[in-house]
C-alpha cells in the first residue's frame, strides 16, 4: 500500500518529533493538536530542531525550508480524513485515545492506516473499538524520534501482513530500524527498561546510595549512557509511572509494582525536566 500524506495527533514532545521526521524525509505532514497554543509549541521545536541539524550540517538549508512546507497545522481531526495513515501520539491513557481511535475511524476512508504511538497500551484493544482491526498498528518511536534509530512495530491479534508490511516500510524510509513485536503489555522496551528504572527507585527509597551514586553505578558499571533516575527524569515520572501501572495491570505480577516514592513524587507534581525537578533539579 502506498502512503502519500501522513497524520499526527498531537504536537508534544513525541508528536512533533514524528511529525519533523516524517516530514523531512519527503511527506506531506497534517499535524493536529487540541488548541493553537500546543500546535505553535510543536512547530517551534521542529524549527528549532531542524536548525541544528542545519548548523551541524546534517542537512542543508533547502531541506530544512521544504521539510517546514510540508507540515500544516489544525485543531479538527476533520482535516485529517484525507490521510493514508495518521499515527496517534497523545498522551498514556487508554481512554482518551480511544475516543480519538473512534473518531478517525468514522473520518478516514476505508484504506487508511491507524497507527499508535503508545509505548505500553494495548494495541489489539484500540484495534476493537474500530471497524478496521487489521489496519490497526503500533508505531512506537523513541525520543529524541529524529535522532533515535528505532521503531517498535507492534503488530496487534487483527493487524494483516500487508499493514505491518507497509509500516515496517515506512519506517525504513524514515531511515528508522524496525522491529516486530508482540502485543503484550510494555511490549519490549519498557518491559525490560521500567522494571529496572522502578529498581533504582526502589533503591533510592530503601537509602542503598544516592540519586546521584545510583545513576553512577549504571553508567560507569554497565555503560549506560545516562543513569536510570536521570532518564526517569527525561522521559516525565508521570509516563513512567503510567507504564508500569499497565505492566502491573497487564500481568498481575507484583513485580512490576510502582516503587511508593515514584507514586509520591508523581502526586507531588516532581515530574522530572518537564516540571523543574524530579529526581534531581533543573
Amino acid at each position: 500500500m502506498q502512503i502519500t500524506t501522513v497524520g499526527i495527533v498531537g504536537a508534544g514532545t513525541m508528536g512533533n518529533g514524528i511529525a519533523q521526521t516524517f516530514a523531512t524525509a519527503g511527506f506531506p505532514v497534517v499535524l493536529r493538536d487540541v488548541g493553537q497554543a500546543p500546535l505553535d509549541r510543536g512547530m517551534g521545536n521542529i524549527r528549532k530542531s531542524l536548525a541544528k541539524f542545519v548548523e551541524k550540517g546534517k542537512i542543508t538549508q533547502e531541506v530544512q525550508d521544504a521539510s517546514l512546507a510540508r507540515i500544516t497545522t489544525t485543531t479538527e481531526l476533520r482535516d485529517l480524513a484525507a490521510c493514508g495513515l495518521v499515527v496517534e501520539a497523545i498522551f498514556e491513557n487508554f481512554d482518551a485515545k480511544k475516543a480519538v481511535f473512534e473518531e478517525l475511524d468514522l473520518l478516514l476512508g476505508p484504506e487508511a492506516l491507524l497507527a499508535s504511538n503508545t509505548s505500553s497500551i494495548d494495541i489489539t484493544r484500540l484495534a476493537a473499538v474500530t471497524k478496521r482491526p487489521d489496519r490497526v498498528i503500533g508505531m512506537h518511536f523513541f525520543n529524541p524520534v529524529p535522532l533515535m534509530s528505532l521503531v517498535e512495530v507492534i503488530r496487534g491479534l487483527s493487524t494483516s501482513d500487508e499493514t505491518y508490511a507497509t509500516v515496517r516500510d515506512l519506517a525504513v524510509q524514515l531511515g528508522k530500524t524496525p522491529v516486530q513485536v508482540r502485543d503484550y503489555p510494555g511490549f519490549v522496551s519498557n518491559r525490560v527498561l521500567m522494571p529496572m528504572i522502578n529498581e533504582a527507585v526502589f533503591a533510592l527509597f530503601e537509602g542503598v546510595a544516592s540519586a546521584e551514586d545510583i545513576d553512577t553505578v549504571m553508567k560507569l558499571g554497565m555503560n549506560h549512557p545516562m543513569g536510570p533516575l536521570t532518564l526517569a527524569d527525561f522521559i516525565g515520572l508521570d509516563v513512567c509511572l503510567d507504564i508500569l501501572n499497565v505492566l502491573y495491570d497487564g500481568f498481575k505480577d507484583p513485580k512490576y509494582r510502582p516503587c511508593p516514592l515514584l507514586v509520591k513524587m508523581v502526586q507531588a507534581g516532581k515530574l522530572g525536566r518537564k516540571s523543574g525537578e524530579g529526581f534531581y533539579k533543573y
